[in-house]
């Protein structure tokens, strides 16, 4: 009998712990909602509002704007560019980091390094690089005296859209080094030994076994970089003072400008533009993610 009880009072234990559950997630929950939810929905809400503050869809005028679709591509290449070329980079850093070993210091080192950098941007990042490449920095100088070379010869690119390419690039491959490395981890030496007992070399394998079996992986990761790019501002807005030259520059050139409450409520339309993108990005790379799992088992 007591044992009995034992077991029951365990049963009723994990039962109410299963049905209260949630609540480990309110607080996280409620920070997202009021630091994110709303903001969002305050945003987006202002571009369905004229300067009255009466309803109207008057505002989506601003799409038949050819500038306002030439910030949108011109975000669009910018964020495949570097996400594509971040993919590639990061992706040759994970393989070379399946060569050392886990708790070496190099390994350590990396991982840290990758947790560091990808989240490192904004105002710190835009200096970093107005101090290392700009039109006074240390770089330049040195390789006009010694070099007899201007790498500004043709115009100071880093303040327009090129160069957001490098800052951009600081944080991309970090960040794919952060998010495919553990699919590469996945790889089992089994499938090695099992394709080279049927008979098949390296490249067989990684064009039949590697490459299908990472490609979920590589392209969700891929995805994210894209959303990643096409979303940040702080860098942007840092190195590039004046114009709009993408999407998130252009939602603060309607917030400031001086035509007063009418185009800061297209920001709200601009805004809505970018989270449509944006949710298309996290779908497909939601979906990708849950083919990659499959293998990930």
């Amino acid at each position: 009998m007591p044992n009995r009880k034992i077991h029951g009072s365990k049963e009723q234990w994990f039962s109410l712990k299963r049905k209260f559950a949630w609540l480990g997630l309110a607080p996280f929950s409620v920070y997202i909602l009021a630091f994110l939810g709303l903001p969002t929905v305050l945003a987006v809400g202002s571009g369905f509002r004229d300067g009255q503050g009466k309803f109207t869809l008057a505002n989506f005028s601003v799409y038949s704007n050819p500038a306002v679709w030439d910030t949108f591509g011109a975000s669009a290449g910018l964020s495949a560019l570097t996400a594509v070329v971040g993919a590639v980079a990061g992706a040759l850093v994970c393989w070379a980091l399946t060569g050392v070993n886990q708790d070496s210091a190099v390994r350590r080192m990396v991982d840290a390094a990758s947790s560091v950098l990808a989240q490192f941007g904004g105002v710190m990042l835009a200096f970093a690089f107005i101090a290392t490449m700009g039109a006074q920095s240390i770089l330049r100088l040195w390789m006009q005296e010694t070099l007899n070379f201007d790498i500004y010869a043709n115009g100071v690119w880093l303040y327009q859209l090129p160069g957001l390419i490098g800052p951009y690039l600081y944080f991309q491959i970090p960040l794919m080094v952060i998010t495919f490395f553990p699919a590469i981890e996945r790889l089992r030496p089994q499938w090695v030994e099992a394709s080279a007992t049927l008979g098949a070399n390296k490249c067989q394998y990684w064009r039949h076994i590697g490459f299908p079996v990472l490609a979920p992986s590589f392209l969700g990761a891929l995805l994210l970089l894209f959303a990643n790019s096409f979303s940040s501002y702080a860098t942007a807005a840092a190195l590039i003072s004046q114009g709009a030259q993408i999407v998130p520059l252009q939602i603060r050139a309607a917030l400031i400008g001086e035509t007063g409450a009418s185009n800061a409520n297209s920001a709200g339309v601009l805004a809505l533009g970018m989270i449509v993108v944006m949710a298309v990005a996290m779908v497909l790379y939601s979906a990708l993610m849950k083919r990659a799992a499959r293998w990930q088992q």
